[in-house]
């Protein structure tokens, strides 16, 4: 029932991935031409976000698609990593194009060059009301999901950003100081580094195999060594498949004449309900008796 809900949720993903790749899509190809028009760096660096919007959308679309590929073969989770995948990539591409965006809004702040900004108010008033609706879709989404959270941080930052460049066309227009337009450009970087510190921390504590949020290893190991019939518990790794998929094996020792089965079904039932751990191996040996004889076998 799990599995099916899983996939259940994953399909309602992929429908408001699509939506939102279709609104950002169609409007990025309107900004990048209005901002070589405009002369307005704010719109081309918004422009740019929307491009990782989409790939972002993108491989996130397909992501989602290859998670729900059953375990078969060489694959024994599954592609279920794709997801992680996909929001590390997005991770980067936001690094990357943040640090483009500070690049040119430095040589800008020294020589502003001529922007229009009526032509920048209007762009980004249009992106304020495409950006939202993608968001409002995306919000609707599972945002447990590494994936679809980083497809959404992508197109919630590029709301904020759309907000901040209307701001700068409104003042240039009014003013007439080009230099807002660059410093509107440096405020949607430093979202986007934000943004893309957040996906690659979390996705590199999966990939290193972390133990999950909210989960603490001692504590794990203390609650199943309090059971009354455990004498030792070992090896102990817990860590994360993919989002929304923690697990967890462990080898744990029990007196010599305790039921292993019983207790290995209690120690289950501990982790699921204490700790909402269902991927659960459990490896439970009955612990040596005093006078049996222990043999050293030679290497």
């Amino acid at each position: 029932m799990r599995g099916h809900d899983h996939d259940h949720s994953r399909i309602g993903d992929r429908r408001a991935l699509a939506v939102a790749l279709g609104l950002i899509a169609g409007f990025m190809a309107v900004e990048v031409a209005a901002g070589i028009v405009a002369g307005s760096l704010a719109l081309l660096a918004d422009a740019g976000h929307m491009l990782t919007d989409a790939l972002a959308l993108a491989g996130a679309l397909v992501a989602s698609r290859l998670a729900t590929r059953r375990p078969g073969g060489p694959w024994t989770f599954g592609l279920a990593r794709a997801e992680i995948l996909a929001a590390q990539a997005n991770g980067i591409t936001l690094l990357v194009v943040g640090i483009w965006v500070v690049y040119g809004a430095i040589r800008r702040l020294v020589a502003p060059p001529d922007v229009h900004g009526g032509i920048v108010l209007v762009v980004a008033l249009v992106g304020i009301a495409v950006n939202l609706a993608a968001t409002l879709v995306l919000a609707r989404a599972d945002r447990t999901s590494l994936n679809v959270r980083g497809a959404f941080l992508h197109v919630a930052t590029d709301l904020v950003a759309f907000v901040g460049t209307a701001i700068a066309g409104a003042l240039v227009l009014t003013t007439g100081w080009n230099r807002f337009d660059p410093i509107a450009g440096v405020l949607v970087a430093a979202l986007m580094l934000r943004s893309s510190w957040s996906l690659l921390r979390e996705s590199g504590r999966i990939f290193l195999e972390a133990s999950p949020a909210g989960i603490d290893p001692p504590a794990v190991a203390q609650a199943l060594a309090a059971d009354s019939e455990v004498v030792e518990v070992h090896d102990l790794h817990v860590w994360t498949v993919t989002s929304g998929f923690p697990a967890l094996a462990a080898h744990v020792l029990v007196s010599p004449d305790s039921d292993c089965h019983e207790t290995r079904r209690r120690l289950q039932h501990l982790l699921e309900d204490r700790f909402h751990l269902h991927h659960v191996t459990l490896q439970v040996d009955h612990v040596a008796r005093r006078e049996q004889p222990v043999t050293l076998r030679r290497q």
